[in-house]
């Protein structure tokens, strides 16, 4: 796993010399305020990363949707990509996953407290967001993958990056997997190294730290992926990944970017594992399902099949899925953890920036500020003259 997962094309350098150079004029009209960014008087967080899938995105959207539903309204707005509708929607009981996309369909339905908006132009949806009755309760928005997103200026852009597959090693595209230039990392406020070794070692973590190069501003943290109990979809009770027997048979059935990382961290359970992948956000079809059905018939037993929860909320209810396969398939669930400790201080920085931003206290603070205009003004004139806001 050190040696990563950057696979580079080098026949397509010449086309990441053009990509770059838009890119880089992209982002040189909006550094010089030709391209305007929009600010907006609510907390809003950018969740987003510099490279093409795969940084552990939807995990920790939904770290930061736990982290702070408790206590605050949260709106979790995408682009809703792969949707087959147009402009803005927001989730309701009885919206469909075709007008959302498989992402946001998955947070409103694990999170039906939460509002849930998609529209590739996200300044028309904060406005809508603020400014519907429905949705007028939001306390703070995250913005998903929102970080060559540059027509909002978020309180907090967060930029993920995946441990194995730093920038170092990355060229942009169409010859790597860099969104832009390298340099782009400088407009987060904090950067997270996803998916490190859980055991990461001190010395690996300055290295990497030093490697980075950031500003003084900025804040780096590290973080993993940790998994829980294997959830029946159909039928059956959770059980431990420990509790399962190394030797049997694991269909492990992906529609993720990148799926290395869970085929390297699933081996230490299993010692025999059929991964049946499909590209990114994959909409099953009646072929695939046969597919799957062949794949687990033709493996021995005992065997079960599992899955991811992003891929079960695509072929959930699907026709033609084999009894079998209904009575022996999981989900995997997985999660954020941070490392050395940082969770309380990260967890303590995102709460205060909500908190400290929030429209009430903008609102208290607008108040504070005509008060002491009021002060001022008595200060200066005659007292007897002066009504105050009597």
């Amino acid at each position: 796993m050190e040696k990563g997962f950057v696979k580079i094309k080098g026949w397509m350098i010449g086309f990441s010399w053009c990509y770059g150079g838009v890119v880089r004029l992209r982002n040189f009209l909006f550094d010089k305020g030709i391209l305007k960014s929009n600010r907006f008087k609510i907390p809003i967080i950018s969740v987003g990363n510099i490279t093409t899938g795969g940084s552990g995105k939807t995990p920790f959207v939904e770290y930061l949707i736990n982290l702070l539903e408790e206590n605050f309204q949260v709106a979790v707005l995408s682009r809703g990509y792969k949707r087959k509708s147009k402009g803005y929607v927001l989730a309701k009981k009885d919206t469909k996953i075709f007008e959302l996309g498989d992402e946001a369909y998955w947070l409103r339905k694990k999170h039906p407290e939460i509002h849930v908006a998609v529209d590739k132009n996200r300044c028309h949806a904060i406005e809508k967001i603020i400014g519907d009755e429905i949705t007028s309760n939001t306390d703070v928005i995250l913005l998903d993958d929102a970080f060559q997103h540059r027509y909002i200026t978020p309180g907090i852009s967060i930029l993920l990056i995946d441990y194995h597959r730093q920038l170092v090693n990355d060229k942009l595209l169409p010859a790597g997997h860099l969104r832009e230039p390298k340099s782009g990392i400088k407009r987060a406020d904090i950067v997270i190294i996803t998916k490190c070794p859980r055991d990461l070692q001190p010395l690996r973590h300055s290295v990497i730290a030093k490697s980075m190069n950031l500003l003084p501003k900025q804040q780096l943290y590290f973080a993993t992926l940790e998994y829980g109990a294997l959830k029946p979809v159909y039928y059956g009770v959770e059980r431990e990944l420990e509790s399962i027997d190394k030797e049997d048979n694991v269909m492990l059935l992906t529609g993720i970017a990148l799926p290395e990382q869970i085929i390297y961290d699933m081996k230490p359970y299993f010692n025999k594992i059929a991964h049946v992948s499909f590209p990114d956000h994959h909409q099953f079809s009646k072929d695939d399902i046969k597919r799957i059905n062949q794949t687990y018939r033709e493996m021995p037993y005992p065997k079960i099949v599992i899955t991811t929860e992003k891929d079960n909320i695509r072929m959930f209810g699907m026709e033609g899925i084999s009894d079998e396969i209904r009575h022996n398939i999981y989900i995997l669930p997985v999660k954020v953890k941070f490392l050395m400790g940082q969770e309380e201080e990260f967890n303590n920085k995102i709460i205060s920036y909500v908190r400290e931003n929030s429209r009430n206290s903008i609102l208290a603070k607008s108040k504070d500020d005509d008060k002491s205009q009021d002060s001022n003004n008595l200060g200066d004139g005659p007292r007897t003259t002066s009504h105050g806001n009597n």
